[in-house]
């Protein structure tokens, strides 16, 4: 585990299953639909259970797909985590069609709604680097840099962030990262 803290906020980076965080939020690198799908997406799903699709359900019934950029929240239902945080990141189509923008406002726009919502805990998975191709060091760069950026700039009730990062490789690339942006 790798570790620092930015104004009053504990930044943690590890390798995990993010489905079994106790946090008070979780992310999920949703897809537009918001009805689950593979890699995490499917995972939370799966372990969350029905209530979560019944709440995805409604969100869209109401305002339509999810853009990319842009973040929903839910119930965590089975999950230890409280609330899930849905986040649609940029399908990797070689870095020149705004994808570094997307991206860091996946991480903007989760970090708002946990804010808004007094979450005190946050939990994030590599968004974007499953099935959706993004290379893992520059979402690495783009996560870190945008949550510190974040959190540099406004008052908030988070109080911890969490880089949950399923494989040693991710990991390893992450804490790489986060040792270069944060000064570990």
């Amino acid at each position: 585990m790798v570790k620092a803290k930015v104004k009053e906020t504990l930044l943690q980076a590890i390798q995990g299953d993010i489905t079994r965080e106790k946090a008070d939020a979780i992310v999920n690198a949703a897809n537009l639909s918001l009805m689950g799908g593979g890699g995490v997406d499917g995972a939370i799903h799966h372990a969350g259970g029905p209530a979560i699709v019944e709440e995805c359900r409604t969100i869209v019934s109401e305002q339509g797909r999810l853009p990319a950029g842009q973040a929903v929240i839910t119930t965590g239902g089975k999950l230890p985590a409280k609330h899930v945080i849905h986040t649609v990141g940029p399908v990797w189509r070689g870095g020149n069609g705004g994808e570094e923008v997307t991206l860091a406002s996946c991480y903007t726009e989760c970090l708002k709604l946990a804010s808004a919502n007094r979450i005190k805990s946050i939990s994030f998975p590599a968004i974007s680097t499953g099935v959706y191709g993004y290379p893992l060091e520059p979402a690495a760069r783009i996560a870190i840099g945008s949550v510190i950026k974040y959190l540099n700039a406004n008052s908030t009730s988070i109080e911890q962030v969490r880089f949950v990062l399923y494989d040693t490789n991710a990991y390893n690339i992450y804490a790489a990262e986060f040792a270069k942006i944060s000064g570990v």
